[in-house]
């Protein structure tokens, strides 16, 4: 398992860019990305396996397109219960606080191929170790709690 991507935006609502490298800043986001807020959200992952199946249905999506900050592969993410802890590269550790979310209103993946998988299979993490990271960096599963109750999919939401 490793990055395939790191990615960050300066506005939010815009596909990221690819970087050779971004700083993850503990309990805050990436730093320069739009979304870094201190929030349950401070990072988004979401798998290449997931960009390609998206490709396979006739989109036109890179690593980035879906707003998230790191892509990976090797992982299904989406299959992670809250709770599961991360660790990237050396030193950077993560938390999953959500999975999924709403698209905006107009999403243009969406509306090219009928379907996007953000609201399944993206995951959010809160930065707990803070660090470099950049694409080839190692990405394991540290710990996975029990799984939670059906009803119970975000951590601090409000």
């Amino acid at each position: 398992m490793r990055i395939a991507a790191v990615s960050t935006s300066a506005r939010k609502g815009e596909k990221k860019t690819n970087r050779p490298e971004i700083t993850l800043i503990a309990n805050h986001g990436a730093e320069g990305d739009a979304h870094a807020d201190g929030s349950h959200r401070q990072l988004s992952l979401l798998a290449l396996e997931d960009i390609e199946h998206m490709r396979s249905l006739g989109a036109d999506v890179h690593p980035g397109d879906f707003a998230e900050n790191l892509t990976t592969e090797g992982v299904e993410l989406h299959t992670c219960p809250v709770g599961t802890r991360f660790g990237v590269g050396e030193s950077v550790e993560l938390v999953l606080t959500q999975i999924g979310k709403e698209c905006h209103a107009g999403c243009a993946i969406r509306q090219q191929t009928g379907d996007c998988i953000m609201p399944s299979r993206g995951v959010f993490c809160r930065i707990l170790k803070g660090g470099v990271v950049r694409p080839g960096d190692s990405f394991r599963i540290l710990s996975r709690p029990a799984p939670l109750a059906a009803s119970s999919q975000t951590e601090g939401q409000s």
